[in-house]
């Protein structure tokens, strides 16, 4: 273990030929967009680069991003790079590891966390009280077996259920947050809206902060940032809903950029607009130096609302 991430001891330790050598590794988004600017500026020479993705692709048995969303654009040019498609897969501290994409690379789906693992159970839900008197309406239901798919709901997305032997049994001396933690028929409930579509499950972000309500429409704020990511411009990006008495929520972007370069909202809303569907086009755009994450790479977007809009903190939202 390093006592803290530098970008050039980790290639170091990639490309070392030491013994032994590293065949796995296990990083969050946020590194492996770090290591691939360190890559840029350090290894320009073709030779060099061919040697990188040799020495990867030949050592290196899997390479795995996990604790937050995985942005295509960085899925794509760390394969480039390295000839690794990255195992994207979902867990939580206390769940442990629910979902995952397969081994076999030529069978993952990008952007999407994969299936249960063995001995997961996992629903799709609303919170809305069934004509049986169940707790929620299903959505979805499966495990490492397949997903039965509810016939006939007109919405296909909802909040994520685990049960299963690696979910926790309490927190600790705190009987009532347990209590709120689990469905009245003991399933852990993630806080996370999620997704069942072609044969694998899809995040769409914690149901409390990237669920956006502009207009009446639901807004994913991951799906929003891994296509404006795709930007040439665009280096990070974090998209908040800031509180409007019109739309119910301003879908706004946090971005920085490459060096030397600019980029106004409307030159911002003019390319997003062949990529996102009108109501998710940003409506304001917030340049920044950086934007400050937790040590597992995560953004706390609670805190950039009220950092950039103080007087937005308990504003009402309007019809949404």
């Amino acid at each position: 273990m390093l006592p803290e991430f530098s970008a050039q001891q980790v290639w170091e330790k990639l490309l070392s030929s030491e013994a032994p050598r590293v065949n796995v590794f296990m990083a969050v988004p946020t590194i492996y967009s770090k290591l691939m600017d360190y890559h840029d500026r350090h290894f320009a020479q073709p030779h060099v680069r061919d040697f990188v993705r040799a020495v990867c692709e030949e050592n290196i048995r899997l390479m795995v991003s996990g604790s937050a969303a995985l942005p295509l654009p960085v899925l794509e040019r760390w394969r480039a790079l390295t000839g690794h498609t990255l195992l994207e897969r979902y867990g939580m501290t206390e769940i442990g590891m629910a979902l995952s994409n397969p081994l076999s690379p030529a069978a993952r789906l990008p952007g999407s966390v994969g299936t249960p693992l063995p001995g997961v159970e996992v629903r799709i839900v609303s919170e809305h009280p069934q004509k049986d008197g169940g707790p929620y309406v299903l959505h979805a239901e499966g495990n490492e077996q397949g997903t039965q798919v509810t016939p006939g709901l007109k919405e296909k997305e909802g909040e994520l259920l685990v049960r299963g032997p690696s979910v926790f049994r309490e927190y600790w001396d705190k009987p009532e947050a347990t209590k709120g933690a689990f469905t009245p028929d003991g399933w852990f409930k993630t806080g996370d809206t999620a997704v069942f579509r072609d044969g694998a499950y899809w995040i769409r972000g914690r149901t409390s902060v990237d669920i956006l309500k502009s207009g009446g429409y639901k807004v994913s704020a991951l799906e929003v940032e891994r296509l404006l990511l795709a930007h040439p411009s665009i280096t990070d990006v974090a998209v908040i809903g800031v509180p409007d008495m019109t739309w119910g929520q301003r879908v706004t972007a946090v971005l920085t950029l490459q060096e030397g370069h600019t980029l106004s909202l409307r030159e911002l809303k003019e390319w997003a607009r062949g990529v996102l569907a009108p109501y998710a086009v940003p409506a304001e755009l917030l340049l920044v130096e950086e934007i400050p994450r937790n040590p597992m790479g995560k953004i706390n977007k609670k805190d950039l609302l009220r950092q950039f809009y103080p007087d937005a903190q308990g504003a009402p939202a309007g019809p949404a």
